[in-house]
């Protein structure tokens, strides 16, 4: 039908869009902007013409992590141990 279905509540509105300028010509690939860990989820794209043909995708967007602290503790003399700290939320 050449148009992308958000979801309710999704925030996808202003994010999504077409690939292609008309999807009807065999491409109805998208492109989400601006990625979000809410954005997790399935996606499907329904292709209409005589028939109906369904397929699903499950897309896992991972939160980068934060910059990691690190630290040493201990003796830092030739024969002494240390212990490496490293700390990321």
């Amino acid at each position: 039908d050449r148009h992308v279905n958000y979801g309710s509540g999704s925030g996808l509105q202003d994010r999504v869009a077409f690939v292609q300028n008309d999807p009807s010509q065999y491409d109805a690939s998208i492109r989400l902007a601006d990625l979000q860990v809410s954005d997790t989820g399935t996606y499907q794209c329904r292709v209409k013409k005589n028939t109906v043909a369904v397929h699903e995708v499950i897309v896992t967007v991972q939160e980068k992590p934060a910059t990691p602290q690190c630290w040493i503790e201990g003796d830092l003399t030739e024969g002494s141990s240390v212990l490496l700290r490293c700390y990321s939320r």
